[in-house]
């Protein structure tokens, strides 16, 4: 797994400053907007179920959260909004898959460049490292203690892999069949500390400590930019 994975990001967003948290509530109203596009009712629409169910984790108001999905059925006007998907390397030529959401393609790549050659970083062609990389349903589990039960359930539910991390398990399956396996641990009792989609690295790197610390840097800067929503790596 990505020493920067999506987990990392979200754990760290929830004890982010106050000041912070009207910049995280934009960046969840925009994946929002764009997962109601495929329907208003998270009941029919896993990416929208999962997308309010991060906001709410991370305790956005119910009003913010009905405008976003009135913006994405065009019940309310918006600005048009694009998702993106970049490419590029960071020390020792480790890959970063970033995804965004803009209504202004061309300032966020340029903000995208700017952060990635003032960091160490630099961008890559399309196709360069996406290869690497499955677009998975992600579901962690902590402190498991009936892990044979867990894995039965999981594997009835349609898994396709369940695998031990640092703080428990790692179940993977296809993004569409996300929400169902969610539901199914959920009936059992199971609870489900994260359920999302991610980009899962194939294969991966280890970087040594000087280098670790570039990426931390390139890291921590993409978080700073409204446009960025998500960005994975293959560093162990």
């Amino acid at each position: 797994m990505s020493g920067h994975s999506k987990w990392k990001q979200i754990k760290n967003k929830k004890g982010a400053a106050d000041a912070k948290r009207g910049a995280i509530f934009t960046r969840l109203s925009k994946i929002i907007t764009i997962a109601a596009r495929e329907g208003g009712d998270p009941a029919m629409n896993f990416k929208l179920a999962t997308a309010v169910e991060q906001a709410r984790s991370m305790n956005m108001p119910k009003d913010n959260i009905e405008r976003a999905i009135r913006r994405g059925t065009g019940e309310e006007a918006s600005a048009i909004l694009h998702e993106v998907v970049y490419e590029g390397y960071g020390p020792a030529g480790v890959a970063l898959l970033i995804t965004g959401v803009t209504d202004n393609v061309n300032r966020t790549i340029s903000d995208m460049r700017a952060t990635l050659t003032k960091h160490g970083g630099t961008m890559a062609a399309e196709g360069a490292v996406r290869w690497n990389f499955e677009h998975k349903g992600v579901i962690r589990l902590e402190g498991v203690s009936n892990r044979e039960e867990v894995e039965l359930a999981a594997i009835d539910a349609g898994a396709d892999d369940i695998r031990e991390e640092e703080s428990g398990l790692l179940i993977t399956t296809e993004p569409k069949n996300l929400l169902h396996l969610k539901q199914a641990l959920e009936k059992q009792g199971i609870k489900c500390e994260y359920a999302e989609v991610e980009y899962l690295p194939k294969s991966t790197v280890a970087l040594d400590e000087h280098n670790q610390a570039k990426l931390e840097r390139i890291t921590n800067a993409l978080d700073e930019l409204e446009d960025v929503q998500d960005y994975y790596t293959n560093a162990e």
